[in-house]
């Protein structure tokens, strides 16, 4: 078995599965860091070798980097070069007015150092609020860090069309955008994906096992409402909300595992299937935390999905319409329920003077 791969532009391909770093932040669980670091390694030998992650994901940087730089000190420069970094830039909310082109490219300086490298293969760029500062001058200022090598490709997360339009208006060359994407949120199928065909815009999708909803794990269980620590779980408890009822998402989890059967692969399995089945989308980018879960991630590769399994899940989805509106906007909305479980202002912490000393 094989690890599928895609290409985002002519000289770049990924595998088709990234190994997320929001879970290793510490706001969706307890992490091992140690454990977590080792553990890299094997996604890596496994053919996974592309890493999401952020400046706002407090830690994940700095355990990638810590990966890289011991995978460099026992197997020399070629096994670490194969390491692919996707990183995000997200300015804090409060900072947005006065953010200056200095400090956005010390941010960049700052994630090349805690990730012991000279270039980002990927960053992925995110503007709370485009009617606050000057998003475009800030993706300008990426671009220019992209001319002095430190950035090899530029992307965008969590925007629709409207978004992301003006920032190819200014001849930045997109080549993907990070957006939720699951058989519960299909917010992504209704606009956005035919426009970035149409402009050579890959789909890495995050949430396609929504947090861990569409596992296993909740087949069969009562709803628990909403009394979660994890703020994750809160945040797709919500989306399913938005799908339906609590009884029909436990028809979706039945079907899945129906299918999944047929195959020989779990229910989950089967659900991140099906958004890489779908037009433009490249990868999809899993959460898995330890090597003790790399065989279930690697299942994905092991069966495609073909008619007869696509028309059973279009018939219950039919029923079942999801969140409206653009990608994004639900959880954009600083007063809606989606938003107000949002964190805005993520990027400070004691060493980072770089934002200044306050941001929550």
């Amino acid at each position: 078995m094989s690890v599928e791969t895609a290409p985002l532009r002519s000289d770049y391909r990924i595998p088709r599965v990234i190994k997320g770093g929001w879970q290793l932040a510490g706001d969706h669980g307890p992490v091992e860091p140690e454990a977590a670091i080792a553990d890299m390694e094997a996604f890596l030998d496994a053919g996974i070798t592309a890493f999401d992650c952020a400046d706002i994901y407090t830690g994940v940087e700095e355990m990638i980097g810590a990966f890289i730089g011991d995978l460099r000190r026992r197997r020399g420069s070629d096994a670490a070069e194969r390491v692919q970094v996707h990183t995000k830039l997200v300015p804090d909310l409060e900072r947005l007015a006065d953010l200056t082109a200095e400090e956005i490219e010390a941010i960049i300086d700052r994630s090349l150092k805690r990730l012991r490298i000279e270039r980002l293969h990927l960053v992925q760029f995110y503007w709370w609020d485009s009617t606050i500062g000057a998003p475009v001058r800030a993706m300008e200022v990426l671009k220019s860090c992209q001319e002095k090598g430190k950035i090899a490709h530029l992307g965008v997360t969590n925007w629709d069309i409207q978004e992301t339009k003006p920032f190819l208006d200014a001849g930045i060359d997109l080549v993907s955008t990070q957006v939720q994407y699951s058989l519960l949120d299909r917010r992504p199928a209704k606009s956005l994906v035919p426009w970035c065909s149409d402009h050579d815009i890959k789909l890495l999708c995050y949430g396609t096992l929504a947090g861990g909803f569409l596992t296993e794990s909740w087949l069969g269980r009562p709803d628990p409402g909403f009394a979660f620590e994890n703020r994750s779980l809160v945040k797709y408890r919500l989306i399913i909300d938005e799908f339906g009822s609590w009884s029909v998402f436990q028809d979706l989890l039945n079907v899945l595992k129906d299918i999944g059967a047929r195959y020989g692969v779990t229910l989950s399995s089967v659900a991140t299937r099906w958004v890489l089945q779908q037009p433009q989308v490249a990868a999809a980018i899993v959460g898995a935390r330890y090597a003790r879960h790399l065989p279930k991630t690697l299942e994905v590769f092991r069966f495609q999905l073909d008619e007869t399994d696509m028309a059973r899940i279009s018939m219950l989805l039919d029923a079942a319409p999801g969140p409206q509106g653009p990608v994004f906007a639900l959880e954009r909305d600083r007063t809606g329920r989606h938003g107000r479980i949002m964190k805005y202002n993520l990027n400070a912490r004691p060493d980072d003077a770089v934002l200044g000393a306050s941001n929550g």
